[in-house]
């Protein structure tokens, strides 16, 4: 395959969600209020765990790193969405679009194990309480980000590089609102066999395993809760999960009604606008969920922000 510096292309157009420049003002207002949402709320959530010793525990020493991703990836795509609405231009340069989709697809990943990892801190606090604290260490807890971050990384990488060997055609617009890996094969005039086949293979792998991680946790979870005699005591289990589980469908609700939007339409606009829920909504409601029904959550955000008698409202 020829490198991609041979086809001399400097730039991509983004061509967003709609041509009326009648809405191109509501789009920029409520994408520049969404974003500031999900960065203001996720660096609260990372506040609040940070400055508080009660929640340096797994749980939330995994929320603040899930938290943390959810700011880059919002970042990645929006504010260059709303730099080219404001400007009423739709270009990205090539490097732009190559570190876009990099950072996207390691952000995308890096959700994915995250919230594997969650769900087996669920499993291990719920099924095996008595060995929690063992189990769940420091360093088991700091090895599963850590290798998550390898792995991420790695993948996003090689899928980079790949695109890279690429060279294009003449047709640079591309009908959505960020420099997607599947948008740019499609403009690819080079053969994209072998870049099919890793996305796939990775789609699977990458995607599937910790799917497959979450599913088996929540079906011993399941299986622990229906075994309390108590209602009391099953609704206290489930509490405890009940959040971390609202996550992990919207946001792999949302990626799967992207990709059958995707497959059921031949239209990439719809497939931009789905593809808004799980790149912008999911994160943007994660500290909300997180925040809403959890009491050591509320408890030291009402510290942070100098709510008066906050301990005394909790307790």
């Amino acid at each position: 395959m020829e490198l991609g510096n041979d086809t001399h292309i400097s730039k991509f157009l983004l061509l967003g969600f709609s041509e009326e420049p009648a809405l191109r003002p509501l789009i920029f207002g409520l994408f520049l209020s969404m974003y500031l949402i999900t960065v203001f709320g996720n660096l609260l959530i990372i506040l609040a765990v940070s400055s508080d010793s009660h929640l340096h525990t797994p749980m939330y020493f995994f929320l603040a790193n899930l938290s943390f991703v959810d700011i880059c990836f919002t970042s990645t795509t929006v504010p260059k969405m709303l730099l080219n609405i404001l400007t009423q231009s739709k270009v990205i340069n090539y490097a732009g679009c190559i570190s876009q989709m990099y950072f996207f697809l390691l952000c995308v990943e890096l959700d994915d194990f995250l919230l594997s990892a969650m769900a087996y801190d669920r499993f291990v606090a719920i099924c095996h309480p008595l060995h929690y604290t063992i189990i769940m260490n420091p360093q088991l807890c700091g090895l599963l980000v850590l290798v998550s971050w390898i792995i991420s990384v790695t993948n996003s990488l090689l899928q980079t590089l790949m695109v890279l060997q690429l060279s294009f055609c003449t047709d640079m617009e591309i009908p959505h609102f960020f420099c997607e890996l599947n948008q740019m094969l499609q403009l690819a005039c080079s053969d994209t066999f072998l870049n099919d086949m890793m996305m796939y293979f990775a789609t699977v792998l990458l995607g599937g395993a910790p799917l497959a991680g979450v599913l088996y946790s929540y079906s011993k979870i399941v299986s622990s809760i229906c075994g309390i005699s108590s209602a009391q005591g099953k609704y206290r289990a489930f509490s405890t999960c009940a959040s971390h589980l609202s996550v992990v469908s919207l946001f792999y609700c949302t990626g799967l009604g992207v990709y059958l939007s995707s497959a059921a339409t031949q239209s990439s606009r719809s497939s931009a606008t789905a593809s808004v829920m799980y790149t912008v909504v999911s994160p943007m409601l994660n500290p909300f969920i997180y925040s809403l029904r959890n009491r050591d959550i509320k408890r030291a955000l009402k510290r942070i922000v100098g709510v008066p008698g906050y301990r005394s409202a909790d307790a």
